[in-house]
């Protein structure tokens, strides 16, 4: 029989975000009071995304837009997103994982299946092993995480759900008619909404009354494939393996920045485009990627935007070279108009250890990795404005353009950082 364990991070979102607070001395941790993360809090429309418990018990709920959460919550904490940061806590996620297995499906930036059966030789009682993992998230990473523990990824998965946060569950399939029956049906896993309504017009309000339903009814009412799908998943049958699929694959890095005024000459735009080239680079560096391909956006004063790419003679993750290629792009392309927004985005990524030797390679780019090397663990360390370039000694100009959440937060509760 395999074991098979599910581990989920408990809000994630909203837990990241509070230990990256918490580390940077954030007095109150978001998590203990309501507070929800949103897609865009300048956006009274904007989604939530992740809540704290205090928030939900307050009526909150996942999905809801900020205008509403805030009728049921006047004095709830909006969080802006930070996906570098969030890809940087699954990716430690991930590495704690691995130490148990190299089998290791993620499912989604907060959760993975791993496979633990070959484990169980050298590392022992599968029980034990999945409390030490929460243990470790939390004691390591500051994040609490549910852990299900089965013979398949399903029963995992559905155990993961059950009771949170930081807590380990069991769900094997002795285990189906008092744990998983009687919950109603809408919670088993790939049951959406839909399904759910039409299987409670017909009286199936629970996982155990699916279970029982004859397997002929599911599939007219559902179609074949759908219908033996919750049938077998109601039963606790799954025999997908888990499939290792590595690390999150992130495409390309890119940031825009919208200008409070038009940019008309060429001089200004090239600033705009070098604190677009600083931030685009820390982010590619922190993936330990580089790039090989290269884009700049314009967007003029009548809101009409074109871009224009290149693939680059040899990948590139150095800020000097992102800056000289976004300045050639945009001299090529800009027509002199009025400029209001400017991007820069970065494409076909690579893993700077796999990055192939050019014999093209500009002579100081050695001296230029070391540079950015340099200033990246100081930024890292005292803050991302704490070593900026002599360009902005004497400007207006945020010398880190674009993207979000990098460590100045300026909260609903009047606190800033």
């Amino acid at each position: 029989m395999r074991t098979i364990f599910h581990i989920d991070a408990n809000s994630a979102y909203l837990s990241w975000l509070a230990v990256d607070l918490l580390e940077k001395g954030h007095p109150v941790d978001v998590r203990k009071v309501p507070a929800v993360v949103a897609g865009d809090p300048a956006n009274r429309h904007g989604i939530i995304l992740a809540k704290s418990i205090p928030a939900k018990k307050a009526g909150v709920t996942t999905a809801m837009s900020i205008i509403e959460a805030r009728r049921c919550c006047p004095g709830l904490i909006v969080l802006p997103t930070d996906y570098d940061l969030f890809l940087q806590c699954s990716e430690a996620m991930y590495e704690i994982l691995c130490q148990y297995s190299d089998r290791i499906e993620r499912y989604s930036v907060d959760e993975c299946w791993l496979d633990y059966t070959d484990s169980i030789k050298l590392l022992g009682d599968p029980l034990m092993a999945a409390y030490e993992i929460k243990s470790r998230m939390h004691q390591e990473l500051g994040f609490t995480v549910n852990v299900g523990v089965s013979c398949n990824k399903l029963l995992a998965k559905m155990g993961s759900e059950m009771q949170k946060p930081d807590r380990v569950h069991t769900l094997y399939p002795e285990e189906i008619p008092k744990k998983m029956w009687p919950l109603p049906v809408e919670e088993l896993f790939f049951c959406g909404r839909q399904t759910a309504e039409k299987l409670t017009r017909l009286g199936i309000n629970t996982i155990g009354e699916l279970a029982t339903t004859e397997l002929s009814l599911l599939k007219s009412i559902l179609k074949p494939v759908q219908g033996t799908l919750m049938h077998e998943y109601a039963n606790g049958i799954d025999s997908s393996p888990v499939s290792s699929n590595g690390r999150l694959v992130q495409k390309g890095v890119g940031n825009a920045t919208t200008i409070a005024y038009d940019v008309l000459c060429e001089s200004e735009a090239f600033e705009v485009l070098l604190a677009l080239a600083e931030r685009v680079g820390y982010r590619l560096r922190k993936l330990k990627a580089c790039a090989q391909v290269a884009s700049v956006t314009i967007r003029n004063s009548d809101m009409y935007w074109y871009r224009h790419q290149c693939k680059l003679p040899c990948a590139i993750a150095t800020t000097t070279e992102i800056y000289e290629a976004a300045k050639r792009l945009f001299s090529e392309m800009w027509h002199g108009e009025p400029v209001r927004q400017l991007g820069i985005h970065l494409g076909s990524l690579c893993l700077e250890s796999r990055r192939q030797l050019s014999l093209i390679e500009r002579p100081d780019a050695e001296r230029l990795k070391m540079l950015d090397r340099t200033v990246d663990a100081i930024r890292h360390d005292f803050g991302k404005r704490s070593v900026m370039r002599g360009t902005f000694a004497n400007t207006e100009l945020d010398p880190l353009l674009g993207g979000v959440n990098d460590g100045n937060y300026l909260m609903m509760g009047g606190y800033s950082l």
